[in-house]
């Protein structure tokens, strides 16, 4: 059992007086805070914020990170509230410590809300001040480590979030050692028996690999001391998580996953790094294309260190990591290696760098957050963005560009800005022009082509991985989509209004806003955006508009409204039915669908004429003198069955600048069948020439719309 003198102890290899009686005057006022609370396994609440503070003592992090630690629990589960702290040891701390406080008391639709809604508030804590994720990191390892008292439903499920959430978010952050611990104890908890095998099969042979590291580590020691090379060798074992991992990604057996010998060689500076790599690569030689220079191009975390595999004279690989001894504080400890340092005469080149990596990580973040349509999208693109693996990619001006592996040439541009992102039309790899869903290799160097006023493509969602981008995009089409509406809803409701020689503008501001607090909206371009949705009627919304007298002049001529005109580029608030493909040329009519807007039908549409008898839904619409863009269209072809005519046929539509978008086959009776195509076309003029065409093929017996 670890109590407070143990904690006092540690303390004083670091913190001065002050410090540690700060420290003791929060676990007084947390104790008698949590006094009459126990744990699942009957001892005293307070043994757990002790235990939290000593995981970060151990990071030798500062005297406030510390009272928050012992402090991190009261907010939430006593009646202590975030002022009380605030008064007792200052406003700092009371932040940090509500921060880490769950969203108890707001009322959520599901577990899984609460959860994400919860986790935002934690990230948005964590970009004001990083402390405290490393306090929840350390309280989340606590946890991990004291599993055994829950029920296996529980531990299950708080393992699994571990895995997913905590354990990259170290990983994320630099800290190797804690991350480590986190996914040993999440993979023990959640397949415990899978880890049981594993740890036995590990124990079994690990005696004869003790003897073999202690060889190897005697030659690389001896070879340093003979080059004059002060350094320190460690053989390293693998995690068991990682042995797993690595089994089932790869789907290799045991014996090829273990039999690798890793070792650790710090020396004191870069330049000695470099030179210890060319004595050890004299030593035993380097396996081709597996080596990694993690000095000159750091991780995206701010991890440094050479990385390389030699043949061992024993026939299996051997992976050596080099680095400085300043390099292995942050690849330990990470991003909690600036509170290490701080209190150090050591420089800080390489703190500088985890904090700056840190915190564009957390700025990215906070733009994930801001685009996020709800909680759970949030946590989901924040999983997406701790995927693990990186590339490593050039702008054409050689700047260097991190994005995880998998990331396609759009998630490269909005990695550059978003602006990039949504106007970008093209990419350039390697100089070749490539499709916008490529995948990104290390070392290529990227352009990307933008157009000013373009927009991104929804299809983009499909292949895009970066959690930015996929925000950004969806953030972007959301307000395409309000804007769209919007001005479909003024175009609706200003063609009635037309009837009478008015539009919007010319009604009086405060009849608008009395008609907008009856409907209980925040805006005009609220009430807009639910006319082009469909989810008001305009005419209804225009006799609420206009003065009583006009509205019944207007009934008693019961004169109909003039028709909407219909360009062809109004978006996804204006569609094309599919039942009927309706085409510039053909007699249309519109129907007002709740959450899709205004659809357009052919009036000879067979589900025109069952639903005509809702006047109210349909409206009188026209061509547009102007039409723009292409529509899709059905024709049902019969044709002799011979060799070749699909392909006859579809030659026959690109060569009329026509384009198929889907083709089915149905075999008929006899020695004819039917073939149904969905093109694209201009208008009917365009059609017919298209059918013409066709219908000149001998083969060809019959052809209509269908």
């Amino acid at each position: 059992m670890f109590l407070i003198s143990d904690l006092c102890l540690i303390l004083e290899s670091y913190l001065d007086k002050e410090g540690i009686e700060l420290v003791y005057k929060a676990y007084l006022f947390g104790a008698e805070a949590h006094d009459g609370q126990t744990r699942m396994s009957g001892e005293p609440y307070i043994y757990h914020p002790i235990a939290v503070a000593r995981i970060l003592a151990d990071m030798r992090m500062d005297a406030q990170t510390l009272v928050a630690a012992m402090l991190h629990d009261v907010i939430e589960d006593t009646e202590i509230a975030k002022e009380q702290v605030a008064d007792e040891f200052g406003q700092e701390v009371a932040e940090i410590v509500d921060g880490l406080t769950k969203l108890d008391n707001i009322k959520f639709n599901s577990k899984d809300e609460a959860k994400a809604e919860s986790f935002r508030k934690l990230v948005l804590a964590m970009v004001n001040d990083l402390r405290v994720i490393l306090i929840k990191l350390a309280d989340r390892l606590h946890n991990m480590r004291t599993l055994g008292a829950m029920a296996q439903e529980k531990k299950v499920r708080i393992a699994r979030e571990t895995l997913d959430i905590y354990a990259p978010i170290a990983n994320r952050l630099g800290m190797s050692h804690l991350r480590y611990e986190l996914e040993e104890l999440g993979f023990q908890a959640c397949n415990p028996m899978r880890y049981r095998v594993l740890k036995e099969s590990v124990d079994k042979i690990r005696g004869n690999r003790r003897e073999v590291i202690s060889k190897l580590k005697l030659a690389f020691t001896e070879r340093l001391e003979s080059e004059k090379m002060p350094s320190i060798v460690d053989g390293r074992e693998k995690h068991l998580f990682s042995i797993y991992k690595k089994m089932r990604t790869k789907h290799l057996p045991f014996d090829e996953v273990f039999d690798v010998y890793g070792f650790r060689i710090c020396v004191q500076t870069v330049d000695d790094c470099y030179r210890t790599l060319g004595i050890i690569h004299n030593l035993f030689k380097p396996v081709p294309g597996k080596f990694k220079d993690y000095i000159a191009i750091p991780k995206i975390n701010g991890y440094q260190s050479l990385h390389t595999v030699l043949f061992s004279p024993m026939g299996v690989p051997i992976e050596v990591q080099i680095r400085t001894k300043d390099m292995h504080t942050v690849a330990e400890n990470g991003v909690a290696s600036h509170w290490v340092y701080k209190a150090s005469t050591n420089s800080d080149d390489d703190i500088s760098l985890a904090q700056k990596r840190t915190r564009q990580w957390l700025q990215n973040l906070l733009d994930i957050q801001q685009h996020a349509g709800d909680s759970i999208e949030f946590l989901e693109n924040v999983k997406i963005d701790l995927f693990p693996d990186e590339v490593y990619v050039f702008t054409p001006k050689g700047k260097i560009m991190e994005l995880p592996r998998g990331a396609t040439a759009v998630d490269f541009a909005y990695a550059v800005h978003t602006g990039v992102g949504n106007s970008c039309v093209g990419v350039k790899i390697n100089h070749q022009v490539v499709p916008l869903n490529s995948v990104l290799h290390n070392g290529d160097t990227i352009e990307i082509k933008t157009v000013e006023g373009s927009n991104p493509n929804p299809s983009w969602l499909n292949f895009v991985f970066t959690a930015k981008a996929r925000s950004n995009i969806r953030h972007t089409l959301k307000a395409m989509h309000k804007e769209e509406s919007i001005v479909l809803g003024e175009r609706l409701l200003n063609r009635c209004l037309s009837k009478v020689n008015m539009n919007l503008y010319d009604i009086p501001e405060s009849k608008i806003d009395a008609l907008i607090d009856e409907y209980k909206l925040d805006s005009l371009d609220d009430l807009l955006f639910d006319l082009g949705m469909g989810k008001r009627l305009p005419q209804l919304v225009a006799r609420q508009l206009l003065p009583q007298e006009i509205v019944e002049e207007q009934d008693q001529n019961n004169e109909q409204l003039s028709s909407l005109a219909i360009k062809g580029t109004e978006g996804t608030v204006v569609s094309y039915a599919k039942c009927c493909h309706p085409i510039p040329g053909d007699e249309i009519i519109g129907n007002m669908s709740s959450g899709r807007g205004l659809v357009i039908h052919t009036k000879d549409c067979v589900n025109v004429q069952e639903m005509i008898k809702m006047p109210e839904k349909w409206f009188s619409v026209e061509w547009s003198d102007n039409v723009e863009g292409e529509f899709n269209v059905a024709l049902r072809l019969l044709v002799e069955q011979k060799k070749g005519v699909l392909a006859i046929v579809a030659s026959i539509i690109s060569g009329e600048e026509a384009n198929i978008e889907k083709v089915t086959t149905t075999d008929k009776e006899g020695n004819y069948s039917y073939i149904d195509f969905i093109i694209s076309v201009r208008n009917r003029i365009h059609l017919a020439n298209l059918i013409k065409k066709i219908r000149h093929e001998s083969f060809v017996a019959r052809i209509s719309r269908f």
